[in-house]
């Protein structure tokens, strides 16, 4: 066994060519440490040999012509290793650039190790995390620490795995730089000037760290200035000229940049302060930055109106990739594979003519032919990807595009590495220039140029190819800061890019040309337009510009500018990202257009997805012009589809639902208040046993409210000043109690409102819902859902409570109507129907329950028993015109088989929520400290026991054994009891629609696949039932379907 001083000093002496030296040099460092050797451990180098074979991207060193080329030595999954010729090259970069082209083919190795004998460098390779090298020279490998970190190569490559993740560097990097940006920012500099010159900083940091400028050079010259900001400007001028056009920087050459980044404008003066964070920011590793990370951060940074945002979260590389496959990559594999299909016949067509040799027959083809013909094909097919272009026209800081062009260059090299395969050395074209971009930010659409082409040349760098020069970059003019919607002209009748005060509107935005267009429009509901910006102006040429929905999302708009390109280029595909609420009814028009004249062939109806730091719920859409004639396979979801509605649904297209006669005005919207009319319970009693100077009763405008919370949490024992629809003031304020209060409060709130009516009535609610109004009074209870809320919860309210706007009553008090909205058949087409708010799914009276067929339309149940007694609490009274029929009594014993399991749900359900026993207790210690006579005694009984009882929730609300009795958590736990009821009431309904609608083919067993998660959520990935309840959810949701259009027809 050879000691280290041994191995150094052979080793030291030894001149041998490249291949002589390097076999017995490793051979002799496995004795040196103890490891096996590669044919001690592995006789058929399967997984640890000399000379790897590999196929090569390019050429893998100077000098030769991109064939087959070799690893020196290789042990899977743990390195790969490279030599060359002690002394002969400068730096082992040559080296390191060769693995760099092998390691796909070697199975990505965690270590990529280069040698000269005389210095040793080991290049981690971890996914996700920073790059490190660790360098033992020759003369100092005798020392332990380098012996244990050779060793540690063979036996524990994780153990040299980074501890610092990309993401981490990133977020620090875009930390210091954006302290720089508001420092310079306080101090009064131009907005645009602070970030086009710090974005000359970035890349100075990058290219120091990649070789692309001298090492350190940029961290150099700031710490050579550090106290004196004055010279540091004129060196970083001067820095910045010389990447201008190329040249000297002092003693360091400096490389032709141009690009447009390095132009004349001039460096800013920093603070020391300034500086010290740029030097802080100059360490982070910037060679390992995350460009479609770092974009998104540096633009929080940049624009003051997204600081806010700094910390949240930011959307992934594997986000990006759901649009980017199925539209770009797709197709061009399957171009690719027919390309590479071809070759393969060529190249073996083209062996058996070198086989034939002279006894090949006189005008047959020759080896030279096949070899053409394969050239052509590969080259045609690479320059077909450097002609590819792609447009996001919502670019923002250019992460879409940074992504797409990633993959565009993984794919050339696939090609590359093929070619060089059959014999064809080629180097990749795709450049960044390719890309087409809109962005209304200036902020974000200078930094998406910079941030493509750090990630352009990382790639580069990354794969073993060297950067381009002459210049490295180029400018990118085809990033576009201008609106994307709407065309502009000035007073002068030029074109302007954006929207200013006294422009003209020339129409709809012209986007550049393109074969893909892909992105996020940004998510903006109509009702917040103005809120967020958009001036008056602007929002209605957009309404007059565009044949939509006034009450469209803003993400809209994109959508139909893509229709008006599909129609022109019906080949172009998209993907673009959308609010859920495209699914819905006004929104989904412009999905209805797209499909008309072409077809989706990828979607995703409901995706967790990253805006502005927040999690949110979207629908991602990607569809082509192209008829349906020609296309291709649909997935939606993830999962393959015949095809998919504009609903973004599978088989059964939702979105041919009509809205059912009998359905409407059962269910409403609350009240919107408006301003503050809402009161605590105390202040509530206060107002309720105040005599009023006009003798009338305070309870006839003081009502307790309930909105989602109270539903799905514990009762708030809130209360309501509510004077009705038509109450005038001089009415209003003979409740001189009530009306001081919102005089006081409400009237100031309302002064500035654009709406003249909420000014002027200030004292009535904005939206006071009279028709509800009418519904609800005739109810001794009503029932409520909330707008949005996790579960799809259904609950009975007093008729004398006040909905608010978060909830929707539904004027029907009976247990029939409970228990159908109640079940998996009514939650599963509510969900499909409607939208999601986050992940929380939204209820939308017009498309979950205006279109929902129940069993028995409302108000032809058959209530009555055969003697014609009215049957169960809460029942509707009997439907003569139904009475009779064949069937009748059956049909009957089906509706009060949903009443008795509706019932017996509501009446667990509350006795779980307030069991007696605890209830009892609290409501006595309520009533010996309060006998609310004095409310009795100025507003009557009825406000008396109202008051009492929100005294008593309030209570129970604070009590510890009950606080955490909710709706919400029940529904997260769901019992076994809670399970077996939901099940007895699923089985009712569902045998009611199989007597109902024969034909189709309804069966109770079907609610087994509901129990344990009920239709609100989906099973658990690899159930057992996962398979037979998405038929199941298809079967159900064809049979409504159905039912909606023989009713609604």
């Amino acid at each position: 066994m050879m000691t280290p001083q041994e191995f150094v000093r052979k080793w030291s002496r030894v001149d041998l060519p490249e291949r002589a030296a390097s076999q017995e040099h490793f051979l002799d460092l496995c004795r040196l440490l103890g490891q096996p050797t590669p044919a001690s451990h592995d006789a058929t180098g399967a997984e640890y040999a000399f000379e790897k074979g590999v196929e090569v991207s390019a050429a893998a060193s100077r000098g030769s012509k991109g064939e087959r080329g070799f690893a020196d030595v290789w042990w899977r999954g743990k390195f790969a290793w490279e030599y060359k010729r002690k002394g002969k090259y400068k730096s082992l970069d040559e080296a390191y650039r060769q693995l760099c082209q092998y390691r796909e083919a070697l199975g990505n190795p965690p270590l990529l190790i280069v040698s000269d004998i005389a210095r040793t460098e080991i290049h981690t390779n971890f996914t996700g995390t920073t790059k490190a090298v660790h360098v033992i020279a020759l003369e100092e490998l005798a020392a332990p620490e380098s012996i244990d970190l050779l060793r540690r190569v063979f036996a524990d490559p994780e153990s040299l795995r980074p501890t610092e993740r990309v993401e981490d560097v990133t977020a620090l990097a875009a930390r210091e730089i954006g302290l720089i940006a508001q420092s310079l920012r306080d101090r009064g500099h131009d907005p645009h000037e602070t970030a086009h010159f710090l974005m000359k900083c970035m890349f100075c940091l990058f290219a120091e760290d990649t070789d692309l400028l001298p090492k350190d050079l940029f961290k150099r010259l700031l710490e050579g200035s550090k106290y004196d900001p004055a010279r540091l400007k004129l060196r970083m001028d001067a820095l910045f000229a010389a990447m201008r056009t190329g040249g000297d920087f002092g003693v360091e050459p400096i490389a032709y940049f141009n690009g447009g980044l390095f132009d004349t404008s001039d460096a800013l003066e920093l603070t020391e302060e300034e500086i010290g964070t740029l030097i802080r920011a100059a360490g982070k590793g910037w060679e390992s930055v995350e460009p479609s990370i770092f974009g998104t951060l540096f633009e929080r940074s940049l624009d003051p109106s997204k600081r806010a945002q700094i910390g949240a979260h930011y959307t992934s590389r594997e986000d990006i990739m759901l649009v980017v496959e199925p539209v770009i990559l797709r197709p061009l594999r399957r171009e690719w594979d027919g390309v590479r299909e071809q070759c393969e016949g060529w190249v073996a067509d083209r062996a058996e003519a070198s086989r034939a040799g002279k006894t090949r027959k006189k005008g047959s083809r020759t080896p030279g032919w096949y070899t053409k013909q394969i050239e052509a094909a590969l080259v045609a097919f690479d320059e077909r990807l450097a002609g590819v272009r792609v447009l996001d026209p919502a670019c923002g800081s250019g992460n879409f595009l940074y992504v797409a062009i990633q993959q565009l260059l993984d794919l050339e090299k696939e090609v590359i590495t093929y070619s060089a395969d059959v014999g064809l050395g080629l180097i990749p074209h795709v450049r960044p220039t390719q890309l087409r971009g809109i962005e209304i930010n200036p902020y974000a659409s200078e930094l998406a140029q910079v941030v493509i082409w750090i990630g352009y040349l990382q790639w580069m760098r990354d794969n073993g190819f060297r950067a381009p020069s002459d210049p490295i970059l180029e400018p990118m003019r085809s990033i576009e800061n201008r609106d994307a919607i709407l065309a502009w002209e000035d007073e002068e009748g030029e074109s302007i890019p954006v929207w200013r005060e006294g422009a003209r509107c020339r129409g709809k935005a012209g986007w550049p040309e393109a074969e893909f267009v892909i992105g996020n429009p940004p998510f903006l509901g109509s009702k917040v337009f103005r809120q967020n910006g958009l001036p008056d102006a602007y929002v209605e040429n957009m309404y007059s510009t565009f044949e939509i929905t006034k009450t469209s999302d803003l993400c809209c708009y994109w959508f139909a500018l893509m229709e008006h390109r599909l129609r022109a280029a019906p080949h172009s595909r998209f993907g673009l990202l959308a609010t859920q609420g495209i699914r819905g009814r006004e929104n989904r028009q412009v999905i209805e257009r797209l499909c008309d004249s072409g077809h989706l062939f990828d979607a995703w109806a409901d995706r967790e997805w990253v805006l502005d730091g927040a999690a949110v719920r979207v629908s991602m859409i990607c569809g082509t012009g192209q008829s349906e004639g020609k296309a291709e396979a649909a997935f939606l979801n993830g999962n393959p589809v015949n095809r998919i509605s504009p609903s973004l649904t599978g088989g059964v297209d939702l979105g041919r639902a009509t809205r059912l006669g009998d359905n409407r005005n059962l269910c409403w919207m609350g009240l919107t208040k408006g301003g503050s009319f809402d009161v605590t319970e105390a202040e509530a009693r206060e107002l309720l046993c105040t005599p009023t100077a006009s003798g009338q009763s305070p309870f006839d405008v003081t009502r307790p409210w309930w909105n989602g919370l109270d539903i799905t949490r514990r009762p708030r024992s809130m209360w309501l000043i509510d004077f009705g629809e038509d109450r005038t003031m001089k009415e209003a304020a003979a409740y001189d109690a009530a009306f001081s209060r919102i005089e006081a409060v409400v009237k100031a709130e309302r002064a500035n409102n654009r709406r003249q009516s909420y000014r002027d009535n200030w004292w009535i609610h904005a939206e006071p819902r009279g028709g509800l109004r009418d519904q609800l009074e005739q109810q001794g209870r009503y029932l409520a859902t909330p707008r949005v809320t996790k579960h799809r919860l259904f609950k009975f309210i007093d008729g004398t409570t006040i909905p608010d706007c978060q909830v929707f009553a539904f004027a029907r008090s009976d247990d029939y109507f409970f228990g159908v909205l109640h079940s998996c058949v009514h939650e599963l087409w509510a969900l499909r129907q409607g939208t999601q708010l986050e992940s929380r799914p939204r209820y939308t009276p017009t498309t979950c329950f205006e279109t929902f067929p129940l069993p028995w339309s409302p108000g032809s149940e058959p209530v009555g028993g055969s003697d014609g007694e009215e049957v169960g609490a809460g029942a509707l009274p009997p439907t003569p015109s139904r009475r009779g029929r064949e069937g009748e009594q059956d049909e009957h014993a089906l509706w009060l088989a949903i009443s008795e399991a509706a019932r017996e749900l509501d009446v667990q359900r509350e006795r779980w929520l307030n069991p007696p026993e605890w209830v009892e207790e609290i409501a006595a210690g309520v009533d010996a400290a309060d006998d609310f006579a004095d409310v009795a005694a100025v507003s009557g009984e009825e406000a008396r026991r109202l008051i009492r009882q929100s005294a008593i929730d309030a209570a129970c609300a604070g009590d510890s054994r009950l606080k955490k009795r909710t709706l919400t958590n029940l529904y997260n736990e769901r019992p076994t009891w809670l399970r077996l009821a939901h099940e007895r009431l699923d089985r009712a309904v569902l045998a009611a629609y199989a007597a109902v609608d024969p034909a189709g083919e309804w069966d109770v067993e079907w609610a087994r696949v509901f129990v344990e998660t009920g239709a609100g959520r989906g099973l658990p990935e690899g159930h057992a039932l996962a398979g037979e309840r998405a038929g199941v959810e298809e079967k159900i949701l064809g049979g409504l379907l159905r039912l909606n259009g023989e009713r609604g027809g």
